[in-house]
């Protein structure tokens, strides 16, 4: 007798009893312990709060005068994959499949001796959420006429539910309309929800998971996601699957949050090769060119994103593949104020900085000190990012499914001087900063994440997962190291500055 114990946190104790009779009697017998013993290692040193990235399944089974069929086989297969998971009833007729692919079609065929054969067809799992099915059997001997199995899917009230939660699927996905393509865009179906505040809450207060590894903002500031500061999403709108958001959730797998979990995983290949290729497009003949009735022309604007992906299967039935490629590139207005030059008092952007006095300045510098501030005004900011993922899922036997997962994003973004902090620096109706004080920030990321799904029997199932993810947050400024220098107006204010960015030289993270 073998007796293996495993503890993760203080609420979690497992305790398995492994009949211990031949290791050589079986290959099957040896390979499914081996798995055993790496889930069980893994649940003991790795297990903490986390993202939920599949979803599960529970029915019973009974005849036609209502019994429960014992030992009735239930084999279970994610059709676009093939993926299959298999179990056997209990006494009382139930089954429960836990880590299983989320989405589907999934198909449920019901075997057992002496009865005829039941499939169920057209059943699609939600992310972290537990699908119930009834099906009855009939016997093969008796002359039966239809038999009807029901599952209602838009049932909501079940002792399954882990608390208050919305699924955004795939469908939802594909007909929403976003124009910042972020998840932000669909995570706003939430009702307690503006997008990224749950609840009311500081966004900073949330835990982001992307298949199920942690990807908050290791900064802390301004953003709740990673790429947030250079206005980059960590992945593809196009790669994604499903997005969950939990409120209060009772499950023990997540937590770290008072705000709310968003859990979001990737898409995956199957049987079937599939690919997508885009590209959306916008500059300055799609947008307005009034403000307040006043006409005031755009200056160059442009922003385009395109990507390709693709999926499919390496063997079939057995190992798939993933793909996605995105780049975006903007370029537009830094910012809209103007100096006053005596003849543009009517336009709203136009600032208390006569444009006689900036001018005065910038060929002071230029001609005494041998520094270029850059212009004042009609600059343009550009926003730069491309980002990578790539996928294989592995059916390593019946109930063990292994997923590889690597992403990367590389994003840049110009950013004017802040403006608020130590009195702001900013544009504004009473300010303008010359170009070189603003700076570039950059957002880099790499992440592995390796995760590894068994079932073993109807009340027991692992998950085994390790990730890795590398954040490199940098800024440069945008002119040769130089004094910050602030001019003030007659009313106090900060109305003319220039030099370096004060908070961005040498920052690294």
């Amino acid at each position: 007798m073998l007796r293996l114990y495993a503890c993760s946190m203080p609420v979690a104790y497992l305790n398995l009893d492994v009949q211990y009779q031949s290791i050589k009697k079986h290959t099957m017998k040896k390979q499914k312990l081996f798995l055993l013993l790496i889930a069980f290692l893994g649940f003991a040193h790795f297990a903490f709060s986390q993202g939920v990235t599949t979803s599960a399944m529970k029915g019973k089974v009974v005849d036609n005068e209502g019994v429960a069929v014992y030992t009735a086989n239930v084999l279970v297969t994610h059709l676009p994959t093939g993926t299959q998971y298999g179990i056997i009833t209990g006494e009382d007729g139930r089954f429960n499949i836990r880590n299983m692919k989320v989405g589907g079609p999934y198909e449920v065929r019901i075997t057992y001796i002496g009865y005829k054969d039941e499939v169920q067809n057209d059943i699609f799992l939600l992310l972290n959420k537990t699908a119930e099915v009834s099906i009855t059997l009939t016997k093969d001997v008796v002359t039966m006429e239809e038999v009807v199995v029901t599952y209602d899917k838009d049932d909501v009230i079940s002792s399954d539910r882990t608390g208050t939660m919305t699924n955004v699927n795939r469908e939802q996905i594909t007909a929403m309309p976003t124009i910042a393509r972020s998840q932000r865009d669909l995570t706003r179906l939430t009702p307690e929800s503006d997008g990224n505040s749950f609840g009311g809450r500081n966004n900073l207060y949330n835990n982001f998971s992307l298949d199920g590894s942690i990807f908050n903002n290791p900064f802390g500031l301004d953003y709740a996601t990673p790429g947030g500061q250079s206005d980059a999403q960590p992945v593809s709108l196009d790669a994604i699957d499903q997005i969950q958001v939990s409120i209060a959730p009772f499950d023990v797998r997540e937590g770290g949050f008072t705000g709310a979990g968003v859990n979001v995983v990737t898409k995956s290949g199957t049987n079937e090769i599939k690919g997508t290729a885009y590209y959306f497009f916008r500059n300055q003949e799609m947008i307005g060119e009034k403000v307040s009735g006043v006409k005031y022309p755009n200056l160059d604007f442009n922003t385009k994103q395109y990507g390709v992906s693709v999926g499919g299967p390496i063997v079939k039935n057995k190992l798939f593949f993933f793909f996605n490629y995105e780049r975006e590139e903007r370029d537009q207005l830094a910012h809209g104020f103007v100096a006053d030059d005596g003849t543009n008092s009517n336009n709203p952007n136009t600032t208390s900085v006569l444009e006689s006095d900036i001018i005065a300045v910038q060929d002071h510098l230029r001609t005494h000190w041998g520094y270029d501030p850059g212009d004042y005004q009609g600059y343009n900011h550009e926003t730069f990012n491309e980002k990578l993922l790539i996928k294989l899922d592995y059916n390593i036997v019946k109930g063990h499914n292994l997923t590889l997962r690597y992403n990367m994003l590389d994003a840049w973004k110009d950013i004017l001087p802040h403006p608020e902090a130590v009195g702001g620096r900013g544009p504004t109706s009473f300010r303008l900063p010359f170009e070189n004080s603003s700076y570039t920030i950059y957002n880099k990321i790499n992440s592995i994440v390796a995760e590894l799904n068994s079932s073993f029997s109807n009340k027991f199932s692992n998950k085994l997962l390790f990730g890795y993810t590398k954040f490199e947050d940098s800024r440069t400024p945008f002119s040769d190291p130089f004094p910050v220098v602030d001019i003030w107006d007659a009313n106090g204010n900060v109305a003319i500055t220039f030099g370096s960015e004060m908070f961005s030289t040498n920052n690294r993270l």
